[in-house]
């Protein structure tokens, strides 16, 4: 459902990403996993079809991401880091907005918009701007336009980032909940959270791909994915 092949991306003379293959199949939540600058946000971007290779290929369901992007994104849901979201906009407001942009029909978008208001715990703010919203909402407003059209694939960068403890184990929850039915990719820097939610990591490292494989191959504990974690990214 989720195809690398070869991507690369270079800035100039720097390289974001060189060469990086790997395949998630249907209904796997895979761990993307390295340090700040590691490359991850510029794969996924480019899994996307938000940011164009300098080489190689993405594919989506069976897509290419360059030359079938509408099929491709129909699949998917996205969640950037720090998505930007209209600020002025309610949460109802945007996500009415990109149903409708999507061409999705009022009676599909009406049930959806109950569901992610509900799933994303986004209730008692849904008539408030989101400019005058916490970080932590403002996440759950990006999460619920990557749920909006219920996709087969998700691809979420950081998907707890300024959330609190007891947010962070809902989105777990709904992680794991989605994760019987549709493909996820989940970037993180939390361990625990690839334990908890993931049954495989891909670890990527100054743009390279340097681990691929089951989380318990990588370790068995959390003490000893961390000392994992820095053997392969400190090299």
């Amino acid at each position: 459902m989720i195809e690398s092949v070869g991507l690369t991306k270079y800035y100039g003379q720097f390289v974001a990403s060189e060469r990086v293959t790997f395949n998630v199949p249907q209904g796997q939540v895979a761990a993307f996993l390295g340090p700040n600058g590691a490359g991850k946000s510029t794969t996924m971007k480019m899994l996307t079809g938000f940011l164009a290779p300098t080489s190689g290929t993405a594919k989506i369901g069976g897509f290419d991401v360059r030359t079938d992007r509408i099929a491709a994104t129909r699949l998917l849901g996205y969640l950037p880091e720090n998505g930007p979201l209209y600020s002025e906009m309610t949460p109802a407001s945007l996500l009415r907005y990109l149903g409708d942009a999507r061409g999705m029909n009022r009676g599909d978008l009406h049930g959806r918009l109950d569901y992610v208001a509900r799933t994303c715990s986004l209730k008692t703010v849904w008539n408030k701007s989101i400019s005058k919203l916490s970080k932590g909402y403002r996440q759950r407003v990006g999460m619920a336009q990557a749920l909006l059209h219920d996709p087969q694939v998700l691809i979420l960068d950081e998907p707890t980032s300024g959330l609190d403890p007891n947010q962070v184990h809902g989105v777990r929850e709904l992680i794991m909940s989605l994760g019987e039915k549709k493909t996820i990719l989940l970037s993180t820097h939390i361990l625990r959270e690839v334990r908890a939610m993931c049954s495989r990591v891909i670890l990527i490292n100054q743009g390279r791909l340097v681990f691929d494989g089951p989380v318990a191959e990588m370790a068995g504990t959390e003490e000893e994915m961390e000392n994992r974690f820095r053997e392969l990214t400190l090299a």
